[in-house]
């Protein structure tokens, strides 16, 4: 029975901040972070270290923005509000799709992981078992799905403190493998230099390293259902910097202490790679279940995301009704299901595929290029914001730093980096086939927006027929009187 039409506010704070992990650190910097050393080498420590302070301000310009009017549940909400109904329309189904693909990603990630231990079970399997888990967890109440997503986020968060700790330790001890690689600073400049590929290297790592930062803005997401929104979202938003010194930085600089970046597999885990190089198989399996747990949890994250953004759609009557519906246990299940048969049909499809990485490749590359438009939308959102209620901006307890100048820097960013995806034929292919999407959303947007002025015309036209016959009425009974 589904007789509830609110969301439950059953997310506190440390479950919302653990989503928020949970939605940006998966796949993208497990697997992805190999092909991305590859090609810029050490380079990457610089890479993450600019693209994680301009999606900080990407998401302090969402988390004013959110605070600024609690009635909004989502980015897609203030975009409707402030930009119009297209843009709601265009955001929201976009950010949808992101998700269905990153979590695709996610998945086929996952297959690839699983043939460490089962080299010749088939993939299709491992695919479908991960989906159904990630079924199962999504139609829970938002209270147990939080719950069960901050101890999958405790995993991950644990393992690569852990994993630092011991990079650390082999470095100072002067950790030599079988293979004779001493695990040592100096091993960040001694293969060819900090930036081994120059410029070049850089532009071409940007389009892996944006996928490993997609996510970061689930948090904008969740505002329907936290306990506490204006105390939570800005507490959860300010402590990203610290996330990303650890969480990306941190990691990857410690495999290329222990590792030289020119010995990582760009085809594979780098992380569960390390752990092998350096003759450590049991660890190495550890490794492999942190990052399978990471890609699930991201997956989890994908699909709480895309459910609850039908939802906010339905309710926008921007998608069918039938997503605006809640179960007993308060949560969109129609949203639930269409996502994860989109994401188990796909994955079991690129499951045939021979290489899992070239999968990956192709489907991050198309989820980095649509999360960049949704980050573009926030930011062309809070522009306007502040030029049309300059008043309420001046009266923030929530305001983006140097926010007159940081929101242009960011959308030239993007530029640069969309730029990069064209140095890549992968990329490039992806960048060229994505102008789809947006084609076929408009048509649809025509298609409806035609739709409900024929339907408004037709109900006005009725109600005039109705006026003229009952003026014509009263007119004959006057008739009628005066005789």
């Amino acid at each position: 029975m589904e007789n509830n039409t609110k969301l439950e506010r059953g997310l506190g704070q440390r479950q919302m901040e653990m989503i928020a992990i949970g939605g940006c650190i998966g796949t993208g910097l497990f697997m992805g972070s190999g092909k991305t050393i590859s090609l810029a080498g050490p380079g990457i420590i610089f890479i993450y270290a600019i693209t994680g302070c301009i999606l900080y301000f990407v998401m302090r310009a969402m988390g004013e923005l959110l605070v600024h009017n609690l009635s909004y549940k989502s980015f897609v909400d203030f975009a409707e509000d402030i930009l119009g109904p297209s843009a709601g329309f265009f955001v929201g189904w976009s950010y949808w799709f992101a998700w269905i693909v990153a979590a695709i990603a996610e998945i086929t990630a996952i297959t690839g992981y699983a043939s460490f231990w089962w080299p010749h079970l088939p993939h299709w399997i491992s695919a479908l078992s991960t989906v159904l888990l990630l079924l199962s967890l999504n139609l829970l109440s938002v209270r147990a799905f939080g719950e069960l997503e901050f101890w999958l986020s405790i995993i991950k968060v644990i393992a690569i403190i852990g994993l630092i700790s011991l990079g650390l330790w082999l470095a100072v001890s002067g950790f030599i493998s079988p293979e004779g690689i001493q695990a040592q600073v100096s091993n960040l400049w001694s293969y060819g230099g900090f930036f081994p590929h120059g410029i070049s290297g850089l532009l071409n790592g940007l389009q892996t390293t944006i996928f490993a930062f997609a996510g970061m803005e689930i948090i904008g997401t969740m505002m329907a259902e936290a306990k506490e929104p204006k105390k939570m979202i800005p507490e959860a938003i300010r402590k990203i910097p610290w996330r990303i010194m650890i969480f990306y930085i941190g990691t990857v600089t410690v495999l290329m202490i222990v590792t030289p970046w020119s010995s990582i597999p760009s085809d594979k885990s780098p992380f569960v790679g390390m752990f092998s190089l350096v003759g450590m198989i049991g660890a190495a399996s550890v490794v492999n279940f942190v990052v399978m747990s990471s890609a699930t949890s991201s997956s989890n994250s994908g699909i709480f995301a895309t459910s609850r953004m039908l939802y906010g759609l339905a309710k926008q009557h921007h998608a069918p009704a039938v997503f605006g519906k809640l179960s007993t246990h308060q949560t969109p299940t129609g949203g639930i299901y269409l996502g994860t048969a989109l994401i188990l049909s796909a994955s079991l499809l690129l499951a045939t595929m021979e290489s899992m990485m070239e999968a990956f490749e192709l489907v991050g590359t198309v989820a980095a290029l649509i999360f960049i438009y949704i980050w573009s939308m926030i930011l062309i959102s809070y522009l306007t914001y502040r030029r049309r209620f300059p008043q309420a901006h001046d009266e923030s307890e929530f305001k983006m730093p140097l926010g007159n100048v940081m929101p242009y820097v960011a959308l030239a960013f993007f530029g640069v980096v969309l730029y990069a995806l064209t140095l890549s034929r992968d990329s490039l292919i992806a960048l060229y086939v994505l102008p789809t999407w947006f084609i076929g959303l408009g048509l649809v947007y025509w298609l409806k927006t035609r739709h409900s002025e024929a339907q408004k015309q037709l109900i006005t036209h009725f109600k005039a027929k109705v006026i003229r016959q009952n003026n014509a009425a009263k007119a004959y009974r006057e008739s009628l009187r005066q005789r």
